[in-house]
């Protein structure tokens, strides 16, 4: 079967490239998924690059990509919950990516039947968004009348967690560039800051709950806009005491990041606030939520772009650029 693989550290062009591989064999508890459409992350395109090799070293050729949509063509033994010819989708461990190919094993723990009102390409823009965000809103204890402020509405992250925060009946802040901001409002955000002729920090105060997605001064100005006792809930930020806990990371190693994230210790007890760098983890569970959701037509995807796979490459360049509106995914079929 045909693979997108990386070959090496380096710049996306020169370092990624389709090579035939032998089909997967599943064990008793995977199922083998023919691959219809794969959603883009940027976290693929920052493996590449070689961002996160200090966590996980690859070897080389590696497989790339995590979200999935497909059909079920083989199952394990142990399998109960799903049948062959299913059609569902997944964002696959960490550990285990490869969803820029034309069939993949995955754990069946992590395999929801996908969406019913959905098509695949619009199934697989959803597992790492719709994961990430419901599990950083359980972190927040997100509640209606909330206020909350998620910074890059319009990017893949912003569009589902607008529209998620509302479905929980917060009151939405959001930032996003002029072109932008009808259609941002249009999700259901409910004051769109501008940013190119906009301060969000003159309008944003005394909120429950900052979501952020861009890291840097964002993370530690966060704590500005929030109220006394309010929660700053990152996915790109410094790693807090607790994640790097969770993460077992030896004494030196947490010393290290203690140091880094001095600033937003201060800020912390400054806000009596709470602070967590979120690690999405595959779960069933909020899979099923997802597919509720877009059935009962509370969330909807949101596709910028879409590639056949022999133009996968060109994919992930489009996706580093950075001027996404919504999601970028890749048609197998």
């Amino acid at each position: 079967m045909k693979a997108l693989q990386i070959k090496g550290y380096g710049d996306i062009a020169s370092n990624l490239t389709f090579n035939e591989v032998k089909k997967p064999v599943i064990t008793d508890n995977q199922v083998l998924i023919e691959v219809h459409a794969a959603g883009v992350n940027p976290i693929d395109y920052k493996i590449v690059e070689g961002f996160m090799k200090q966590f996980n070293k690859l070897t080389f050729p590696a497989p790339i990509g995590f979200d999935v949509a497909g059909i079920v063509v083989e199952k394990g033994t142990k399998v109960k919950h799903l049948n062959i010819g299913d059609q569902v989708y997944s964002r696959v461990p960490s550990e285990s990516p490869g969803t820029f190919a034309e069939n993949i094993a995955v754990d069946s723990s992590v395999v929801s039947l996908k969406p019913t009102s959905l098509n695949f390409g619009e199934a697989a823009s959803l597992p790492l968004v719709g994961l990430t965000t419901i599990q950083s809103f359980e972190k927040a204890d997100l509640k209606p009348k909330d206020r909350i402020l998620i910074h890059a509405g319009s990017g893949g992250i912003g569009t589902f967690a607008i529209q998620y925060a509302k479905s929980k009946e917060a009151y939405v802040y959001t930032t996003t560039s002029t072109k932008n901001v009808s259609w941002v409002k249009a999700l259901g955000a409910d004051r769109v800051i501008d940013y190119k002729s906009e301060n969000y920090l003159d309008i944003v105060k005394d909120v429950d709950i900052v979501y952020d997605t861009l890291g840097g001064n964002y993370t530690t100005d966060a704590f500005q806009v929030i109220k006394q006792g309010g929660k700053v809930i990152s996915i790109v930020g410094e790693v807090d005491k607790e994640t790097a806990q969770e993460l077992k990371l030896n004494r030196f190693i947490r010393f290290i990041l203690s140091l880094k994230r001095r600033n937003i210790t201060k800020q912390m007890q400054r806000k009596s606030a709470y602070y967590k760098l979120v690690l999405m983890k595959p779960n069933i569970h909020h899979l099923e939520e997802i597919r509720a959701l877009t059935d009962n037509k509370l969330v909807k995807p949101v596709i910028d772009k879409s590639f056949p796979f022999v133009n996968a490459i060109d994919a992930l360049l489009y996706q580093k650029n950075g001027r996404a509106k919504g999601k970028v995914i890749i048609e197998m079929k």
